[in-house]
């Protein structure tokens, strides 16, 4: 046993440095789109993520960083962290399956054969190899993003509870629980994924401890597993903020003590309880007394305390009292004959509980870190958690909201009305405290209730509501082709069988089966889809079970052919998975023991989360992340499948060495062939562009001024985040996210100076913007001429009320929408001016689009009904920056976020400046191109002598879906900024912006598109007398939408229903094309609108119907 041991530990070594290899040979050198540059910022500085925070990531990545040569190397060694977590899980799978593949085929207490010892390593191998080449891990293995740590963790848990089940007869087994509950603990402090391994866990535990368990006995262990989860989840991570919370009202509140001593007393008290518990277990003197013990460090954890307030407290009690009961209860037993009585819990199972509470909680610990830095007030310090309060709504993740799970409305359930008719119902919730304000320095610290969290009350509810969202109403319909319905108090409900297919169709089907069968059959392609038939499918590689599925593959436009993200297994990771479940399942009593905590692990790191996540369609993007767990669990199986090859062979009475041999070696060319496919796609080394590309946006801002950029999404935000935090670029600019400035700690931070950049000009008091005030202000119109006849009528009067005018923005901020008035308490016009200090202006670097300064800038409310916090903050810094402190807005915010400002903006690179000046008419040129809301002079110079370009021109650099989508916006800010100079007579800069563009974003990596602006840079080349390449790059862009036309209409009739849309789009482009060269190629123009005419006669023929306008 001792040989085979160290031959398992050589080959799990080995397994460990070829994915490590394999990891750290891809890694993307910097940060990657997405959430990457914000975990990496935190691991550099310690500072606050978004929640729930990975404080146990931060504290390794920040340990890592400390290996990094200058900051540039920060990322690529926080990404090396990942690749090696990952190899650490490749490594513990590895050995995982070898520990199952050996208690299946050899017997307790003998050494394994040489070829059983071939076969046990062979599955390992090829277990562990699958899923290192697989699609979804080996995505998450490259980037600094706490998956990867997630599943090092869920691959050491696992390997630990199997470790166990090895010594579970030897003295001091319980050593590997503990272990197990401090790692569970610290997993914690990386993504609560890790808890989704109890079950299989606890199954593991009771098989061990009741061999002959029976199918009831087994679902009693499996739902006591989902109590413990429960318990964990809803009791420990929550109940400990619950009981904190009391300990810190009754110190500050009442007995006047500043913040967080109640805290402090708190973590004394519940260390010494568990202190006091374990030694008393340990000693075993007196029952009564360690049950004492025991119940108050399990009351001081906070676990039977579910709920809130006074109802929280009732429930702990009875629980408390229950637990005792129990403690207390001492059942029969026979001893030589004579009957006694022995308590029910043991004192070694109480003090194995006490050491696993507390060693999680010592895991869970690493939380405190997020407090101590929030106090500290970092430039990033998401949701302020710097307090018991705070960090529990930060915990909860309370800024996303919460959705119906088991019971609750759907997307057409009208909201309750109160019996006056005048609001909605809400159920009122937990008590939301924050701390109180001071009006002196004298007064103490306090906490006070701010608001209560609140569930909107529907009238209309069902059971398991899948499509519960109104806000993707359109969404539901589309996916489903239409919804029946049935009546529900005149409502039209989805039935309970339409919602069942929705959840079946989408949520299991198309969000976990298609990523499932991504990692084990093939992959279409590395585009997103929403169920169409070209984009992001699973595929086989064999032809006719995929052109059965999706259409003749071959009939794909050679785009489509040619991504990097077609990967084909031909389905051989899926078969050898299968074979090997089956093979487990039915290999006797052991064999389907270990299927089920397969199986388990299986089920809640996939399905399960799919029922819990309650996905709504048009995800922003592709999930397959979150059930890597499931996969590692299939490719248990994978390894598995080796074995029934070798049981089959031996069956047969082949030579057991050759058998085991051969066997090995043919399946391990299954991660062969998946490495083959899936390299090129996974392959980042040399990519740049999230980091290049956030330094473009900051590079854009003018360089005086401590400039203020409004971005909304995540990747306009976050990569200039990292850029400033971690490499130190343009620190002394201030990004500013809107959708945050809706929240009163974002603010806060906004108003604190961060390195070279001063505080936002925002001078309201902090009560005036403070959780659930001004939340939003409605914009009544019909209160104009009111406000003006007061004016005319009573002049002082007026004055003295609403200030000198009006309608100036500082009035309307200061007397209207600050107002304590109800009745005022609203913004009366849909037009609000602000007065222009000219001399600011001219002092400010702007642009000016003409030869005049107004005497006020114009601000259009009109289309609006509201305006919320973060558009009240946004005029607030217009209203005090006075043009000195340049704001902009990145191009890539939508309009829908910056109210109807676009009427003021100049484009500087990738921004937009807000300017006093009305930028909407400038077409006076024989292009009708505007040249008021476009500086040419300062969008030429960043983009040829500032920009970076992310080391596109590497020649088979992988660039996937959302770098692309980045890609295209600078080749279409590049074109239109070469339009523009061509309008301005400007034509040698314009062919140089051309040639830069060719040469930057070059074909070869990000090919042709009519949405990357290769349209546009066609009808620059025209103006430039260069048509060979104007053709060219026509020719290109009708090929693409000519092949895409022919396609749809190829396919089957309910796949060319389903992309009628998407076939009239390139149609759509095609008419654009022919539009555009109608009067500089009448030929090219002539020739391809009888093509076009053609292709339309055929699409109306299949059914295709194109109404007038489309």
């Amino acid at each position: 046993m001792k040989q085979f041991r160290l031959v398992d530990n050589i080959f799990g070594w080995v397994a460990f440095l070829i994915a490590a290899f394999v990891y750290c040979s891809t890694i993307e050198p910097t940060a990657s789109f997405w959430d990457c540059p914000e975990f990496i910022t935190t691991g550099y500085k310690l500072e606050i993520g978004h929640p729930p925070g990975a404080p146990f990531f931060m504290l390794t990545a920040n340990l890592f960083s400390h290996f990094a040569s200058d900051p540039t190397e920060v990322a690529r060694m926080v990404n090396t962290m990942s690749a090696l977590l990952s190899a650490t899980c490749i490594m513990f799978l590895f050995w995982t399956i070898t520990h199952l593949s050996r208690r299946l085929i050899v017997r307790d207490g003998e050494a394994p054969s040489l070829a059983k010892t071939i076969a046990i390593e062979g599955a390992g191998l090829v277990g562990a190899l699958i899923y290192t080449f697989s699609d979804t891990f080996w995505f998450s293995a490259v980037e600094g993003e706490v998956y990867a740590y997630s599943s090092a963790f869920t691959a050491v848990v696992f390997w630990l509870i199997l470790k166990w089940e090895d010594n579970a007869d030897k003295p001091h087994s319980d050593r590997w629980l503990i272990l197990i509950t401090y790692m569970t603990g610290l997993s914690i402090g990386v993504h609560l994924l890790n808890l989704l391994c109890i079950p299989a866990i606890v199954l593991v535990y009771y098989y061990k401890k009741v061999p002959e368990a029976n199918l009831r006995e087994s679902l009693l262990a499996l739902v006591l597993s989902v109590v413990l989860v429960a318990a964990v989840l809803y009791g420990v991570v929550p109940g400990i903020i619950t009981v904190g919370g009391w300990f810190e009202l009754f110190f500050t509140n009442t007995l006047g003590m500043p913040f967080n001593t109640g805290t402090i007393v708190y973590i004394a008290l519940l260390i010494a309880s568990f202190v006091w518990g374990i030694y008393e277990t340990y000693q075993n003197k007196d029952t009564r007394r360690q049950n004492i013990a025991f119940l108050a460090a399990l009351a001081l954890i906070g676990i039977p305390f579910y709920g809130y307030g006074w109802t929280a407290f009732f429930t702990g009690l009875v629980v408390l009292a229950v637990v005792y009961v129990l403690l207390q209860w001492q059942r029969p037993f026979n001893k030589e004959g004579k009957r006694q009585r022995v308590a029910l819990i043991s004192p070694r199972v109480k003090n194995t509980a006490l050491l696993c509470m507390l060693m999680l909680i010592i895991g869970y610990s690493s939380y405190a870190v997020i407090v101590i830095r929030s106090t500290a007030n970092p430039p990033m310090d998401q949701n302020s958690p710097e307090d018991i309060f705070t960090l529990g709504s930060y915990l909860s993740r309370d800024q996303y909201g919460d959705h119906p799970l088991f019971y609750g409305q759907a997307y057409s359930s009208q909201p309750s009305v109160t019996d006056d008719g005048t609001h909605y119902k809400f159920d009122e919730g937990a008590p939301v405290y924050e701390r109180k304000e001071k009006a002196s320095k004298d007064e103490k610290d306090s906490y006070f209730v701010v608001r209560h969290k609140a569930t909107q009350v529907f009238d209309q509810n069902m059971f398991f509501p899948r499509m519960y969202d109104p806000g993707h109403a359109a969404q539901y319909e589309q996916w489903m082709g239409g919804i029946v319905g049935h009546d529900v108090d005149g409502v039209k409900m989805p039935t309970q069988l339409e919602n069942l297919r929705f959840f079946l169709s989408y949520q299991c089907n198309f969000m976990y089966w298609r990523y499932f069968m991504w990692n084990f059959a093939g992959r279409q392609n590395d585009l997103q889809g929403n169920g169409e038939p070209e984009h992001g499918n699973w595929i086989t590689g064999i032809s006719f079970i995929d052109n059965a599925l999706y259409g003749d593959q071959s009939q794909l436009p050679d785009e489509l052919k040619a991504n990097k993200g077609h990967n084909v297994f031909y389905c051989l990771p899926l078969l050898l998975g299968l074979l090997g479940l089956f093979w487990q399942a039915w290999r006797g009593k052991r064999g389907i023991q270990q299927f089920w905590v397969v199986f388990f692990l299986f089920f809640m790191t996939g399905l399960a989360i799919i029922i819990y996540l309650n996905q709504t369609p048009s995800q922003p993007r592709e999930r397959d992340y979150a059930y890597a767990g499931s996969f590692y669990a299939y490719a248990i199986w994978c390894g598995l499948g080796v074995l029934a090859l070798y049981d089959w062979a031996r069956k047969l009475k082949i030579a057991p060495v050759l058998s085991a041999s051969v066997i090995s070696l043919v399946c391990l060319l299954v991660p062969i062939q998946m490495a083959s496919q899936t390299w090129d796609d996974h392959d980042r080394s040399g990519r740049y562009t999230c980091r290049d590309f956030g330094q473009n946006y900051l590079m854009s801002l003018q360089d005086k001024g401590a400039p203020i950029i409004f971005t909304n999404g995540d990747n306009d935000t976050f990569p200039l985040w990292y850029n400033q935090e971690v490499e130190g670029v343009r620190t002394d600019t201030r990004v500013c996210n809107l959708s945050y400035l809706q929240t009163d700690w974002y603010i806060d931070q906004m108003r604190r100076p961060a390195y070279n950049s001063p505080s936002v000009p925002i001078s309201w008091p902090r009560l005036d913007y403070v959780s659930g005030t001004n939340e939003i202000i409605p914009i009544q119109p019909e209160y104009k001429q009111q406000v003006l006849d007061f004016y005319k009528q009573n002049p002082a009067a007026a004055k003295a009320q609403f200030g000198e005018e009006p309608f100036e923005l500082k009035n309307i901020l200061k007397y209207w929408v600050r107002s304590k008035n109800a009745e005022t308490h609203l913004i009366p016009t849909d037009t609000i001016y602000m007065t222009i200090d000219k001399e600011a202006v001219k002092r400010s670097g702007m642009m000016r689009p003409g030869d005049s300064i107004p005497d006020r800038m114009v601000i259009s409310l009109a289309g609006k009904q509201t305006l919320y916090k973060n558009d009240l903050m946004m005029l607030e810094m217009i209203a005090n920056c006075n043009w000195t402190r340049p704001l902009y807005v990145a191009v890539t915010v939508g309009s829908e976020n910056f109210m109807n400002l676009g009427d003021n903006f100049i484009q500087e690179g990738l921004v937009n400046r807000i300017t006093p000046f009305n930028t909407t008419q400038g077409g006076n040129n024989p292009l009708g191109i505007n040249l008021r809301n476009f500086d040419t002079e300062k969008t030429y110079n960043v983009v040829m002598n500032r920009f970076k370009w992310g080391g596109l021109n590497k020649p088979g650099l992988y660039i996937d879906e959302t770098v692309a989508r980045m890609c295209y916006t600078h080749r279409r800010e590049m074109a239109d900024l070469a339009l523009h100079l061509i309008a301005k007579g400007e034509k040698a800069k314009a062919l140089k912006v051309l040639q830069k563009a060719e040469k930057e974003i070059p074909y070869y990596n990000v090919p042709i598109s009519y949405m990357s602006g290769s349209g546009d840079m066609a009808e620059a080349y025209t103006l430039l007398g260069q048509k060979a390449k104007a053709r060219q790059l026509y020719d290109a862009l009708w090929k693409i939408s000519m092949q895409y036309a022919n396609y749809y209409m190829s396919l089957p009739s309910r796949y060319f229903d389903m992309s009628q849309s998407s076939c009239k789009m390139h149609f759509q482009i095609m008419m654009n094309l022919v539009n555009a060269n109608d009067h500089t190629d009448r030929a090219w123009a002539n020739k391809h609108a009888q093509q076009l005419n053609g292709l339309m006669n055929r699409f109306a023929s299949l059914g295709g119907t194109w109404q007038q306008g489309e």
